[in-house]
C-alpha cells in the first residue's frame, strides 16, 4: 500500500525525547537582553558582521587566479561559466619548513629502524621481532598520513560572483535544482525536535524556492514523524518569511532562540522586536504540541479502535483524517511494524509556483507584516520506504537510495544533499556555496560531491572525547583538496546525481550510456528520469498523481526493488558495509570524479556529537570495523578504483588500516620496552615469568 497526500493533516506514535533541547547550553527561553544587544549593535555600527579575521587565516595566501580576460574568454569558448571560488595555500614561510621537517623525520625514522634491527638486546626473539614489526608499522602508518599533506589547499566560495551570474534582475534565478534529504531512524533515539529543526533550517535556506525540495526519510515508519512534519510545515509558513525579512542566522529556531546576543542585518529593525516575540511564542507552542503528539495519537487511536475495532483484535494507529496509518503501529503487528510495513509517501507541501508570492493567507501569521517578502515554501515530502522480513533493509544506505528513487520521480534535481537529522544549516548561504564548486568553469563538471566540515555545538570546553577532531577537519581535509578531494563523511555533503548513478565524469564518459532495468530497476518512469538527468533536465511541474504514477512510486519504494540490480554496488550508496559513506566516496573517486572541501564563515552546518564515553567508543568502533571491512572487500584501495590517483589511493589505504595500529599500541601498553635498556636490568630475564607476574599483579 502506498499513501500519498497533497494536503496537510495533524497530530502520531512516538515517545520520549520531544522536548529535549536541540543543543546543549540553552533552554529556548526569551532573553530580554538579546534584542537590546541587536538594537545597540546596529545603531552604533561598532560590531562587524563577520568579526575579526581569525589568527589561523593569517597562515594562508591566495593562489593567483586566471585574470578577468581569461575568465571572460572561458565563458564564450568552452566552459560557459565564470570562476566561482578561489584557492589559498599555506604561506611558503610555513610550508617549506614543514616539508623539510617531514623529510628530516623520515630520515631519522629510517635510521632508527635500521639501528633496531642491528641491535638486538632481547633474549626473547619472538618479542623482539614483534617490537620491530610494531615500530615499522608505526613508521609506515605515519608516512601514509604525512605524504598527502605536502600541498594543503583551502577553497573559498565566491557567493557574490554566483549571484551576479545566476540571479536575474527580476528576482528569478537560473541556478540548478537541489533535492535535500534528511534521514532519521527512530523518533526516540533521535528526538523529533532535532529532526524538525533540521527541516526548518533547510526550508529557510537562501536558495531559489522553486528550485529545491526537502525530503524526510523516516526509517521507523511511525505516524509521529509525519504529523510532526505537518506541524513543522505550518510553523514554517511563519518562520521562513520571518527569516527572509530579518536576515536571520542561524535558521534553526531552537538554536536561534538560544542566542543571548545577535547582530541585526535585516531591513526592518523597527518591526523586529515585535516579530521576534511573536515568532518565539509560536515556536514554544510548536514544541509543546510536538511533546504532546504521542499521547494525542494514542488517545485518538483508542477512540477509533473502540468504535471500529473488534475485541481482542490488533489495535491500529489512526491518522487525524480517520484512516489507518499504513506504517508502524503503536502496538506492532504483521505488516505494521518497524521491519514490516508498506511504503509511504506524503506530499506535505506542494511544489511552489515559479513566481514570488508576497501575500500570506495563513491565520497564524496575520499579525506580521510580510509586504515585499517572498512567502513561498519549498516542496516538502515525507517518505518511509517499504520493509519486509524477507529482504535486507541496508540501514542508512538503503534509506538514501530510496530517497534517490522517489525524488527522481517527483523533482529529479541534478544535485542532492543529505543531512543526518541531528544536523542543521548554520549558514543560510550553504547551498549556494556548494553550487560555487559544482558550477565553476575549471573543475565544476568533474566534481562529484562537495563535502562540508562537520562542526558540533554540544561539546564540552575541553573536548574530552575528541569530537571536534580538529586535526582531521582542519588539517588532513585541507591536504586532500590538493589531491582528488576529500572522502564522503556521511552528512553535509552535496552530490551530483549522475555521480551517484554510477555515471563516469565528462572526461571519461562515453557518448552512448545504456539505461536499462538490470542496472537501475524495472520502473519505466525512473528509467526516464535517469535519461532526463543525463540531459541535465529537472522536473519543473509537479507530476500528475494518477493511479499509474502511484503504482510506480509504490514500486520504487518497495523492499525488493533493488534486488538483482546494481543498486548498492555500482549505483547509489553502497550496501553491506558499516562505513557506507567512505565506500560510496571511494567508488565515485575510483571512476575519476573529484570532490571539494569548502571553507566558509559562519560554518555551513552544525550538529550534535556523542556526549558520553560509551556513545563515543561505539562510534569509533563502528568506524574502525567498517574501515577494516573495506580493506578486506572488493573495494580494497590497493586494487580497486582504476582511475584513482596514486596519492588518493594512499589516503584511502591509510583510512583502512589505521585501526591495526591499536594492536601494537596495546602491546606497548602492557609490555616493558626491554629491548632499549641494558642487560643488567632485572626484568630482562626470565621474560616470560615476568610477563605472567605483571599480568597477575594487575588484577
Amino acid at each position: 500500500m502506498l499513501a500519498v497526500a497533497g494536503t496537510m493533516s495533524s497530530p502520531v506514535p512516538g515517545d520520549a525525547g520531544l522536548s529535549e533541547p536541540l543543543l546543549a547550553g540553552g533552554h529556548g527561553s526569551f532573553h530580554a537582553g538579546a534584542l537590546a544587544t541587536v538594537a545597540v549593535a546596529n545603531a552604533h555600527g561598532g560590531i562587524k558582521e563577520k568579526g575579526a579575521v581569525k589568527a589561523k587565516d593569517g597562515y594562508w595566501v591566495d593562489i593567483p587566479q586566471p585574470d578577468a580576460l581569461a575568465a571572460a574568454a572561458d565563458l564564450e569558448n568552452g566552459g560557459g561559466r565564470p570562476l566561482l571560488f578561489r584557492n589559498q595555500k599555506v604561506k611558503a614561510a610555513l610550508l617549506y619548513p614543514y616539508r623539510s621537517l617531514i623529510l628530516i623525520r623520515l630520515v631519522a625514522v629510517t635510521l632508527f629502524i635500521a639501528w633496531r634491527i642491528k641491535h638486538n638486546n632481547s633474549d626473547v626473539m619472538w618479542f623482539w621481532v614483534t617490537s620491530v614489526v610494531a615500530d615499522v608499522w608505526f613508521s609506515f602508518s605515519w608516512l601514509l598520513y604525512q605524504l598527502p599533506k605536502f600541498n594543503p589547499i583551502k577553497r573559498l566560495p565566491d557567493l557574490a560572483a554566483l549571484r551576479r551570474h545566476y540571479d536575474l534582475p527580476d528576482g528569478g534565478s537560473i541556478l540548478p535544482g537541489i533535492d535535500a534529504y534528511v534521514t532519521t531512524a527512530d523518533p526516540i533515539d533521535e528526538p523529533v525536535l532535532y529532526t524538525m529543526n533540521c527541516v526548518l533550517s533547510i526550508l529557510a535556506a537562501d536558495y531559489p524556492v522553486d528550485r529545491f525540495a526537502c525530503y524526510l526519510s523516516d526509517d521507523s515508519g511511525t505516524l509521529i514523524l509525519y504529523e510532526a512534519l505537518v506541524e513543522a510545515a505550518k510553523f514554517a509558513a511563519l518562520w521562513v518569511p520571518f527569516c527572509r525579512k530579518h536576515s536571520i542566522e542561524p535558521r534553526a529556531p531552537e538554536r536561534y532562540f538560544q542566542l543571548k546576543g545577535m547582530i541585526y542585518t535585516g531591513r526592518s529593525l523597527g518591526e523586529f522586536m515585535s516579530d521576534y516575540r511573536h515568532v518565539q511564542r509560536e515556536y514554544e507552542e510548536l514544541k509543546v504540541l510536538l511533546e504532546k503528539l504521542p499521547s494525542t495519537i494514542n488517545e485518538r487511536s483508542d477512540v477509533y479502535n473502540s468504535m471500529k475495532g473488534k475485541e481482542g483484535g490488533a489495535k491500529a494507529t489512526w491518522m487525524a483524517n480517520g484512516t489507518q496509518w499504513p506504517g508502524t503501529w503503536i502496538e506492532p503487528t504483521e505488516n505494521h511494524s518497524k521491519g514490516d510495513h508498506a511504503g509511504i509517501v506524503q506530499i506535505v507541501q506542494d511544489q511552489p509556483s515559479p513566481k514570488p508570492q508576497e501575500s500570506l493567507q495563513a491565520s497564524n501569521v496575520n499579525q506580521l507584516n510580510f509586504d515585499g517578502v517572498d512567502t513561498r515554501l519549498p516542496m516538502l515530502v515525507y517518505m518511509s520506504r517499504g520493509k519486509s522480513p524477507s529482504y535486507d533493509h541496508n540501514k542508512k544506505a538503503g534509506a538514501l537510495n530510496s530517497l534517490l528513487h522517489i525524488s527522481a520521480l517527483l523533482s529529479n534535481s541534478p544535485f542532492v544533499i543529505n543531512f543526518d537529522c541531528d544536523h542543521y544549516i548554520n549558514n543560510s548561504q550553504a547551498l549556494r556555496a556548494a553550487m560555487c564548486f559544482m558550477l565553476d568553469s575549471r573543475e565544476g563538471d568533474n566534481t562529484a560531491f562537495v563535502q562540508f566540515p562537520q562542526r558540533f555545538e554540544n561539546v564540552d570546553p575541553t573536548d574530552r572525547y575528541g569530537n571536534h577532531n580538529r586535526v582531521f577537519f582542519d588539517g588532513a581535509m585541507y591536504a586532500l583538496n590538493g589531491l582528488q578531494g576529500p572522502p564522503y563523511l556521511g552528512t553535509g555533503c552535496m552530490f551530483r546525481r549522475l555521480a551517484l548513478y554510477g555515471i563516469d565524469p565528462p572526461r571519461w564518459r562515453p557518448n552512448d550510456i545504456p539505461v536499462d532495468s538490470s542496472k537501475f530497476g524495472n520502473s519505466l518512469p525512473f528509467l526516464n528520469s535517469v535519461v532526463a538527468a543525463l540531459k541535465q533536465e529537472r522536473r519543473i511541474s509537479p507530476p500528475k498523481l494518477d493511479d499509474s504514477f502511484l503504482t510506480e512510486m509504490e514500486l520504487v519504494l518497495s523492499s525488493s526493488y533493488d534486488e538483482w540490480t546494481d543498486w548498492g554496488r555500482s549505483v547509489g550508496y553502497i550496501y553491506k558495509i558499516a562505513t557506507e559513506d567512505m565506500v560510496t566516496g571511494f567508488r565515485i573517486h575510483g571512476q575519476g570524479w573529484r570532490s571539494m572541501y569548502p571553507t566558509m564563515e559562519p560554518e555551513a552546518f552544525r550538529g550534535t556529537a556523542p556526549i558520553n564515553l560509551t556513545e563515543r567508543l561505539y562510534q569509533v568502533v563502528r568506524w574502525s570495523g567498517g574501515s577494516l571491512e573495506m580493506f578486506f572487500s572488493h573495494n580494497n584501495p590497493l586494487f580497486a578504483g582504476h582511475r584513482l590517483q596514486l596519492m588518493q589511493r594512499i589516503v584511502y589505504l591509510n583510512y583502512n588500516i589505521y585501526p591495526v595500529t591499536s594492536l601494537f599500541i596495546l602491546l606497548y601498553a602492557f609490555c616493558p620496552v626491554m629491548w632499549l635498556i641494558p642487560q643488567e636490568i632485572l626484568i630482562q630475564k626470565p621474560f616470560t615469568r615476568y610477563v605472567l607476574y605483571l599480568l597477575s599483579s594487575s588484577h
